[in-house]
């Protein structure tokens, strides 16, 4: 049966569709809305036509109101401009919700990445056995976090799911009620979430998604690779940010974590009481009814009340051997999957269902030690505080103070000093793996390490069952980041808590923070070169290294073809377990519905077994390769350094971009700077806001900016044909190209083309767009392309579709910046009409970003 390409696919299934149910959803009646859905297409075709004509927002939205919106005063503009802020926002969900229900149409489920390949694939090369022995031990982890890259509020959230159901079936009176549900919803929240709001938006996808798809992996795994025996390794892991990541978030409290853990719980034991209440209704059988009564009652206790149950992983665990092997014996094996379902699912998540992560900074780490060596002398050293730094390595090994958190007002020592309590507290009730990984973020040195675990010594707790792991995120840490590790590894304290942590040191590597200090090239090469010194340094040692990735939404945050990231690493980096962060519109793209979350973590899993199956060799960078890589690093680390070191870059951001909005939307608990400075230290300035920022205004200089001119040297120096073969034969090399080139594609410069006029900024601009014109013809000409993406027809299109619903929004968003730059440089400034527009920028902020889900 010929199958169509999947651009024609996608053409099929989600742009059609998305022509008639939108034609449907503009001509619904609104209340006080009035004519604004058939206004709609005729303001994009003006801005669309404007831009093309280089006209400035201001003039494409005089041009539109002069035509259609005639006599109407500034205010009755602005009511037209936020109403098609509105529409817009709600085309982009009917988009998604398309996207969503077309999803096993347009990617084959069973195809290259899946587990039946993995499988089939194995098979063909008599690799089953090895296969075999790779899942006995290998493991993939993905962890949940809060980071607010998409605004989607739980009400709104909750009709996407419904509205993908509908499509699914083509229910087309049910898409026009929850079209017409959606008119009516909002879209802002009043305030800001808590950080319990936001791990109850994200426990969200663990209950209806990654639950059911986890056990059906493993169970799959069970059948078809293991023959029916018993999977002996949890091989899916799940991690959870939300109300433990403290760093820079101060609405994280131990309550916060303490009450975030018992929802986890909570709403896991909820998942096993119904697959329990499914079970009763089948296993109706003599000897089986009273063991399965035992255990719902039990677990329900868990569920639902305050004080229910303490019913343990072991005693469920062996209730459902007894009637497994009850069916077995006595039944013919009648329901045995069920069965087999609910063992997998109760080995995946135990207790705690995702591990709950608990991050802090390294810098506030250093406050705290610094209180406690004034404060308590006698506890320390007399000299603590003015040590050598491998002095003070060595004295932290052996403090053996006792503290207790409530004896201290200083809120930044009690609550770290908490942190340790409230990992043992959650471990008593949900099981070690219900929170037993520290995070150092920021880790600048070995004595960040050291002393992280001193907390626990110090809190009361010096045997702790945690894991400790740093996070090195700027070019300098990630540099000497082996280093750092080397003096830990022989440092002896140290070296006895990971002995009895099995010898397994987890190492996290962030790319957003590193792509903000370093640019793209040098941030995504110091991470390479970094694992591989990592690797080596803790092989010598005996240690065996698991690399923690963070990663975000958007290439210039790590994102991209993520698996074609993993499937390109060499034997040179540890690669027997792999874990990473998962966000904002990635969450909700690549793991919101049971389809795409499948279809993701297999691709996950095939790319780290393949890199075991089969020949690595091929993915090893010579010599030759590594000095071109280092050359392009530093080409355009250099490039991008000049760029942020430019007098205008600081001022561009705060003046010409949304950055300073970020901090005005009720869209996550943390603040967008970690600092509480009114002056903007880039050092201080989250990632999220500051690629976001880029992304608004649709330059995604963290995504490209210094690739160009990278390339331009080799060009220039004769050298092509060295990167020329390099893109040819690294896996590695072409998947960052082909990431940067996303980036590239969600550029759109005639946007802001009138800033190329601006007394202040028009220099500034136009250094821009050379890199961006630049990077757009080598990346290319590399690549062998006409366009963009040429590679990724169904990508582009989706990239194209979601330009095209937004481009009103980012014509209003510029208008309303035009605006407030024009009253602020007034004589007089209306403070009233300056507050309707920042609203104006604040609320295109959400649609925009939204847009955007497809960056991972």
């Amino acid at each position: 049966m010929y199958t169509l390409p999947k651009i024609e696919r996608f053409n099929r299934h989600v742009l059609s569709k998305y022509q008639i149910y939108n034609s449907v959803f503009l001509t619904l009646p609104f209340d006080t809305i009035g004519s604004t859905g058939s206004l709609l297409p005729l303001f994009s075709e003006v801005c669309e036509r404007g831009l093309q004509q280089e006209q400035n927002p201001q003039q494409i939205i005089d041009t539109f109101a002069q035509k259609y919106l005639e006599h109407a005063t500034e205010r009755e503009r602005i009511d037209m401009l936020f109403r098609f802020i509105q529409y817009v926002e709600r085309q982009i969900v009917l988009f998604d919700a398309i996207e969503d229900a077309a999803f096993d149409a347009i990617n084959n489920l069973e195809g290259h990445g899946s587990l039946r390949d993995i499988k089939e694939t194995a098979d063909a090369s008599h690799n089953k056995a090895k296969l075999k022995e790779l899942l006995a031990d290998y493991k993939i982890r993905t962890v949940l976090t809060a980071h607010p890259t998409q605004f989607y509020p739980g009400s709104v959230l909750g009709i996407i799911t419904d509205l993908t159901r509908a499509i699914k079936t083509d229910d087309l009176q049910q898409i026009k009620e929850l079209l017409s549900q959606l008119g009516k919803t909002p879209f802002i929240k009043s305030e800001k979430p808590t950080p319990f709001d936001e791990a109850v938006s994200l426990t969200w996808y663990l209950e209806n998604v990654f639950y059911q798809t986890a056990g059906e992996m493993l169970e799959y795994i069970r059948k078809n690779i293991f023959d029916g025996d018993p999977v002996p390794n949890r091989i899916l892991n799940f991690g959870f940010w939300p109300g433990g990541d403290r760093d820079g978030n101060p609405f994280v409290t131990t309550a916060i974590s303490l009450q975030v853990a018992e929802r986890l719980r909570s709403t896991l034991f909820k998942c096993y009481y119904r697959d329990i209440r499914n079970l009763k209704r089948r296993l109706t059988f003599s000897h089986i009814t009273p063991i399965l009564t035992d255990i719902e009652l039990k677990v329900y206790r868990s569920a639902y009340e305050s004080n229910g149950s303490s019913v343990t992983v072991a005693e469920l665990n062996d209730k459902l051997e007894q009637i497994k092997q009850l069916l077995i014996d006595k039944h013919q094996s009648l329901y045995l999957d069920l069965v087999e379902d609910l063992l997998h699912k109760l080995r995946l998540f135990g207790l705690y269902f995702a591990t709950l992560d608990i991050r802090q900074n390294s810098k506030i780490h250093d406050q705290v030690f610094q209180r406690l060596a004034l404060d308590h002398p006698a506890s320390f050293p007399a000299d603590y505080l003015s040590m050598a730094e491998t002095d003070r390595i060595a004295a932290a090994s052996h403090l053996n103070a006792r503290f207790d958190a409530n004896d201290f007002t200083d809120e930044t020592v009690r609550s770290t000093l908490e942190s340790v309590s409230v990992m043992k507290t959650i471990q008593q009730h949900n099981g070690e793996e219900g929170a037993n990984r520290y995070i150092i973020s920021n880790c600048e040195s070995a004595l960040n390490i050291v002393e992280a675990l001193a907390l626990f010594t110090l809190g009361g707790w010096p045997e702790p069952s945690v894991d400790i792991v740093p996070l090195f995120e700027i070019i300098d840490d990630l540099k000497k980041a082996h280093d750092i590790m080397e003096q830990v590894y022989t440092n002896p304290g140290y070296a006895a808590h990971l002995k009895k942590r099995g010898n397994r040191q987890t190492i996290m590597l962030g790319f957003s923070d590193g792509t903000k200090d370093g640019g793209y090239l040098m941030a995504n090469w110091s991470i390479y070169k970094a694992k591989e010194n990592l690797t080596a340094v803790s092989r010598k040692y005996g240690i065996e290294v698991i690399f923690f990735d963070g990663r975000g939404g958007p290439p210039a945050r790590g994102g991209g073809k993520t698996h074609k990231f993993y499937a390109s690493l060499g034997p040179e980096i540890e690669n027997r377990e792999l874990q990473l962060t998962i966000q904002g519109q990635t969450i909700s793209s690549n793991f919101g519905t049971r389809d795409s979350c499948r279809y993701n973590l297999e691709n996950l899993l095939s790319a780290g077994l393949n890199n075991h199956l089969y020949d690595k060799q091929s993915s090893v960078l010579s010599g030759a390769q590594k000095q071109t890589l280092d050359a392009l690093a530093e080409v355009g680390y250099n490039r991008y350094l000049e760029l942020k070191q430019h007098p205008r870059f600081i001022p561009y951001l705060e003046k010409m971009s949304t950055l300073q909005y970020y901090a005005k939307t009720n869209i996550g608990s943390r603040p967008s700077k970690r600092s509480t400075s009114e002056k903007l230290d880039l050092a201080d300035l989250r990632a999220i806001p500051f690629v976001g920022s880029w992304s608004q205004i649709k330059q995604n200089v963290p995504g490209f900016y210094g690739v160009g001119s990278a390339l331009r040297m080799f060009e220039e120096s004769g050298r092509w044909q060295e990167v020329q073969d390099l893109y040819h034969h690294s896996l590695f090399f072409r998947t960052l190209l082909e990431n940067s080139m996303m980036s590239l594609a969600k550029c759109f410069f005639p946007l802001t083309a009138y800033m190329k006029d601006d007394p202040e900024f028009g220099d500034f601009w136009k250094i821009l767009f050379d890199e961006f014109t630049q990077a757009k013809r080598l990346l290319l000409k590399i690549a062998g392309h006409e366009t963009l993406m040429e590679n990724y027809p169904d990508g582009k299109a989706s990239i194209d579709a979601r330009e095209h619903i937004v481009v009103p929004l980012l014509v209003i968003q510029q208008y309303a910046l035009q605006k407030i730059n024009q009253i602020n440089a007034s004589a007089e400034p209306d403070d009233d009409l300056r507050n309707i527009y920042q609203k104006m920028v604040t609320r295109s902020l959400f649609g925009n970003t939204n847009a955007s889900r497809n960056s991972a």
